[in-house]
């Protein structure tokens, strides 16, 4: 892009929408980096065996903690109104980063949805394969070369644009249409980026958790509820969280490149959601592992809180019993003197 039209002058000159998202920002990264860094130390030292879940857990972990450690570039290139005071290659490190990362939770996500499947709807048939800790290491380093490969012409391309305008220096709110020589392949990259890297794993998950919640209604285990609300979780965080954000991402492209028009605004706005994602995991990790939620409820002395309280009740309980027995037993003594004293 050589010339900046008005309506993207005028995304750079809307305080209050940079100043909304960055206040999102700061908050995220204020969550995410206690919550996902308890995580890590749980799912590292605390938990074992590293089954394949767990090792899921762990990469999943790492990418969120990756995104809260982007955070802080971002909101500085907001507060001084889209102007990026960084190098070049540093802005192509922390967008590749950032995305690579909100793709790799995708993908995580879904294999996390597969291995439970494959646990509850098939546990024999793939007793094996749910139990090996190579193959999923292996998994979790080809979803990273997946990512990257997708992402590369942002990797070998300079993120920069200067809006000389404005006397600004944007990263990644301005490409050069000069990324990739024609709208053909424009189109075809894009549909590979939304393809691969969400419709294709939503379809995925949506359909392990469908045939889970089938299997679960047709038993009786006591796990059953935590595996729903686990399903119903991810489900959500696939509607709310990326959903948005990708659907705005082909529109705003395709208007940019068929219409000369933007839906840039809403598309930025929408990757609050995605982030906000990184402080949903945790409660996956809770519904989806047991061994990490026995352990989180020691470390935050959750059982010994229900112990006190349950022994608190109890111990009201049998007071209240008692003060009510003593009255009873008063009550009968008084009639019982009344009824001599008139004898």
């Amino acid at each position: 892009m050589s010339k900046v039209d008005n309506i993207t002058l005028a995304m750079f000159q809307d305080n209050t929408a940079s100043s909304i998202v960055s206040a999102v920002y700061i908050v995220v990264a204020l969550i995410n980096f206690p919550a996902n860094g308890l995580c890590m130390w749980l799912l590292l030292f605390r938990t074992s065996p590293k089954t394949p879940t767990i090792i899921f857990m762990i990469n999943l972990t790492f990418t969120d903690l990756v995104i809260g450690c982007i955070l802080p570039f971002q909101i500085v290139y907001l507060v001084r109104g889209y102007n990026w005071p960084f190098s070049s290659m540093m802005c192509s490190f922390t967008t590749v980063l950032f995305y690579a990362n909100m793709y790799c939770s995708i993908l995580t996500m879904t294999a996390i949805s597969i291995a439970r499947y494959l646990g509850i709807v098939r546990p024999l048939k793939f007793k094996n394969i749910t139990r090996n800790k190579v193959g999923a290491v292996l998994i979790c380093g080809i979803m990273w070369v997946i990512v990257l490969a997708v992402l590369y012409p942002l990797e070998s391309t300079d993120l920069t644009f200067h809006v000389v305008s404005l006397n600004i220096t944007t990263c990644f709110d301005i490409l050069q249409t000069g990324m990739l020589p024609t709208q053909t392949l424009w189109l075809i990259y894009l549909v590979i980026w939304c393809g691969v890297l969400f419709l294709i794993p939503f379809i995925i998950t949506l359909f392990c958790y469908i045939r889970i919640m089938r299997t679960l209604a047709l038993n009786s285990s006591d796990s059953k509820g935590r595996a729903l609300r686990l399903a119903l979780l991810v489900l959500f965080i696939f509607i709310v969280c990326f959903a948005p954000n990708n659907i705005l991402l082909v529109a705003h492209s395709l208007r940019r490149l068929l219409f000369q028009d933007s839906l840039y605004m809403a598309y930025k706005l929408s990757l609050l959601l995605s982030c906000v994602n990184s402080c949903l995991d945790p409660f996956i990790y809770y519904f989806a592992s047991k061994e990490f939620r026995m352990n989180l409820r020691e470390v935050l002395d959750l059982d010994s809180i229900s112990s006190r309280r349950a022994s608190f009740h109890r111990a009201t309980f049998f007071s209240g019993r008692s003060m009510s027995q003593s009255r009873a037993d008063g009550d009968g003594q008084v009639g019982f003197s009344e009824q001599e004293a008139t004898r």
